[in-house]
């Protein structure tokens, strides 16, 4: 039977043991605080859920996320912008360490912090067709901290992660595939059908042994963010409040 509670910013249904989480801000799914502060709410919410055993991840509209709400952020003083960053960054740490299966279902359009979030999940299905992702953070001046950069790496390898942050490209499902960005592409009339089965082929999976395996696989990874993401949290808060970049903020336009 489908159960389901919703929140403001975003949805979370139940069904066979899947929990679905969908991010529903209008126009885009652009994160800021309140979105975080739902999503870490809801994934502490499915931990603790014995009869969940594997989690979807999707955007509702054509974005998966715009990234980090651009605009709203730039009335925020400095220190109020980091505490946020510093939030962001333990949401998708917890995402990446989650001791359960994690799917991605990137339904539209996945940039920056959205392609953030979606690297910290287990298995990323796009949709093909006209959606894009990229990490183009380079390309408006700014800079990325230590989870971005080690979860990329993790996922891709050193040359495709160099490749994909210097150029900023809007990839397509089939680009963004053969670079490892994502593990599938799926047109948008089997888009669902295909993410539904490969949540059911996670969810199947023992829990315990998926936990310890998914543990020894990041550790080296989960590690070094800890050590380095201090420092370089603060480096990007530096360098998104200089001069040069807060002109560049200012033409950032969020567009449904």
């Amino acid at each position: 039977m489908l159960g389901g509670v919703t929140m403001s910013l975003i949805d979370v249904k139940t069904d066979e043991k899947i929990a679905t989480v969908t991010l529903n801000r209008p126009k885009v799914n652009a994160l800021n605080e309140p979105l975080i502060d739902e999503l870490r709410a809801a994934f502490d919410d499915i931990e603790n859920n014995d009869d969940i055993n594997a989690v979807i991840l999707t955007g509702k509209g054509s974005f998966f996320s715009f990234g980090f709400d651009v605009p709203e952020f730039m009335s925020y003083p400095k220190d109020s912008f980091e505490r946020y960053v510093f939030s962001y960054s333990e949401l998708i740490k917890k995402i990446f360490m989650f001791p359960k299966p994690v799917i991605a279902a990137l339904n539209g359009h996945t940039v920056a912090g959205g392609c953030i979030l979606a690297l910290a999940c287990d298995f990323r299905i796009m949709v093909s067709g006209k959606a894009k992702i990229a990490m183009n953070e380079i390309t408006f001046g700014s800079t990325l901290f230590t989870s971005a950069v080690e979860m990329l790496r993790y996922a891709v390898g050193s040359k495709s992660s160099q490749d994909i942050v210097y150029s900023g490209k809007m990839l397509s499902a089939e680009e963004a595939f053969s670079l490892g960005l994502i593990d599938k592409s799926a047109g948008e009339d089997d888009f669902i059908s295909i993410v539904g089965k490969t949540a059911q082929y996670f969810a199947a999976k023992d829990l315990v042994a998926f936990n310890s395996i998914k543990k020894l696989l990041k550790l080296e990874t989960i590690k070094k963010i800890d050590e380095e993401e201090k420092d370089t949290i603060s480096e990007f808060v530096d360098i998104w409040y200089s001069e040069n970049m807060r002109e560049n903020l200012k033409k950032v336009e969020i567009r449904g």
